[in-house]
């Protein structure tokens, strides 16, 4: 635990514990409105947040690691059957041969923003998993330097994809894409 005297002290310092992000996961998910996912990163930060009781769950959780990841993998095979013929729809591409965990899933979409509010009125909840490093003020020098990574940082939507959903929830949630994406 560290403690400061000084407020601006210890709030560059939860930035800087938080990766340099200037909104930590509550404050994020706290917040009204739908641009939720929305936050600076201020200052090259570190990953410093854990304690023992986090450290202790996955201890435990590790023995269900492999099961766990497979059952993301089949949510992710479930999603890109439901959204392969869908033209507006570009699913992000996994390289063949290599597993992955699968913690996210991916789709680039020309209307991301719209869709998001779109699924959000239908309590389904995505993120933007990532946007692009020259938007963030410590790296405002380089802004516009990587146009790809603009032009995807603007499509990119992260679908939900978490243990407790079933294959009639990747098909409701793809449905609903469907239904609203251009």
């Amino acid at each position: 635990m560290i403690c400061f005297a000084d407020e601006a002290d210890d709030e560059t310092v939860r930035k800087l514990t938080w990766l340099g992000i200037n909104k930590d996961t509550y404050a994020r998910t706290a917040s009204q409105g739908a641009y939720k996912w929305m936050y600076d990163v201020e200052y090259v930060g570190y990953k410093f947040h854990g304690n023992s009781i986090m450290a202790a769950i996955a201890l435990v959780q590790l023995k269900y690691l492999d099961l766990d990841n497979a059952y993301r993998r089949q949510l992710v095979t479930w999603y890109r059957v439901g959204l392969a013929d869908v033209p507006a729809v570009k699913l992000i591409p996994h390289t063949p041969g290599v597993e992955s965990a699968t913690h996210l899933f991916q789709i680039r979409v020309a209307n991301r923003d719209e869709l998001m509010l779109a699924l959000n009125k239908h309590e389904v909840f995505p993120g933007v998993h990532y946007r692009d490093n020259t938007e963030y003020t410590m790296y405002r020098d380089a802004h516009g330097t990587c146009p790809e990574a603009a032009r995807a940082s603007a499509e990119i939507i992260s679908l939900p994809l978490h243990l407790r959903m079933s294959k009639a929830d990747v098909e409701l949630v793809a449905d609903l894409v469907r239904r609203y994406v251009r």
